[in-house]
């Protein structure tokens, strides 16, 4: 299969929806989420998508697939809880290299019947790593600024295992997604490195960031420049962000990284900003408006959705940068 760093450098690369969005059409409750195997765990377990993995294995396949159908070149494994900080919530700590390998092995088996049907066209997994629910940089309690609810240790420690995991089930890249603050980044970077030494192998690696609000800030305080300089020593494919804004709020912040990055650049939008009701109205062709902007100024090397995209808004993007050439690559020796 020719690697991915090759196919960047000729087109854009189209990554997946939200799995989410996706998994919610299916109305799953409690008794779902459970399955006969956890039908007596102590805990509820409804919204914990990760074990859908292991409960509803088809369910995730099929959302893969769509978003296969729909064009996308990378789908995202369904692991962005997938740490034993994350998984506490539910006691399922123990489960965690479990749900790992298995999430990456349902999403390797529908790439692959993709890569197969038409060679010319591979179809990648990346590893979905998500930020936890705790933060190394900030104190959860506004009376105890000192406090910190997470070391850099124990992140590192639950990166990797997740990681390993991950590789194991076969990913063929990994995804550093959604980052609130850069230090958990840095955690799970520093994990990557040290599976990739332990194990003498390279592996792709995607850095994502999250602009909080109109301050064009991350929630720990960075500036798009600040984040990108911060993860600039570690040998990365590509970065980027996704999540919290739309395509539009977007693109200062993405003019920044691409002007001053030799990496590739990536971007998964929400679809608009959400409604009073949480939910994203942005329709696939408003959004395929929006990411035209993106082809046009030459801004990205990957494209694709977060929160309230599904199948239709990936087609719609994957028809719009097909006739476009990707980002030019400043230095081609950096992926």
């Amino acid at each position: 299969m020719e690697k991915i760093e090759d196919i960047l450098k000729k087109r854009i690369l189209v990554l997946d929806g939200a799995m989410g969005t996706m998994l919610q059409r299916y109305k799953f409750q409690e008794a779902d989420f459970r399955g006969e195997r956890f039908k007596d765990w102590l805990s509820d377990l409804q919204g914990n998508n990760d074990l859908l993995s292991l409960t509803q294995p088809e369910a995730v396949k099929e959302v893969h697939r769509k978003f296969l159908e729909a064009g996308a070149d990378i789908i995202e494994t369904n692991t962005f809880s997938g740490t034993t900080i994350a998984m506490a919530d539910y006691g399922m700590e123990e489960l965690v290299c479990e749900l790992n390998y298995e999430s990456a092995k349902l999403a390797k088996e529908v790439a692959q019947e993709f890569t197969e049907k038409d060679p010319s066209k591979p179809r990648f997994v990346a590893g979905s790593i998500g930020p936890t629910n705790k933060t190394a940089s900030m104190s959860p309690d506004v009376n105890d600024p000192g406090f910190r609810a997470i070391s850099f240790d124990e992140l590192r420690i639950a990166y990797k295992q997740q990681v390993e995991a991950l590789l194991d089930g076969g990913v063929d890249l990994l995804l550093v997604e959604t980052i609130f603050d850069t230090l958990n980044a840095k955690a799970a970077l520093f994990a990557i490195e040290e599976v990739k030494d332990e194990r003498n192998m390279e592996v792709p690696v995607m850095v994502s960031g999250t602009i909080t609000d109109a301050s064009g800030r991350t929630l720990s305080g960075q500036t798009a420049e600040a984040f990108l300089i911060s993860i600039s020593h570690i040998p990365i494919l590509s970065v980027g962000f996704n999540c919290a804004l739309g395509a539009k709020q977007l693109v200062p912040h993405l003019e920044v990284v691409s002007a001053k990055s030799a990496y590739a650049i990536s971007a998964h939008p929400n679809a608009g900003l959400p409604n009073a009701f949480g939910e994203y109205d942005e329709t696939p062709e408003q959004m395929a408006v929006q990411i035209k902007e993106y082809v046009e100024k030459g801004l990205v090397n990957i494209v694709g959705g977060c929160c309230g995209t599904t199948p239709e808004h990936i087609k719609a993007i994957a028809d719009v940068v097909k006739d476009y050439e990707p980002r030019k690559l400043f230095d081609s020796s950096i992926v």
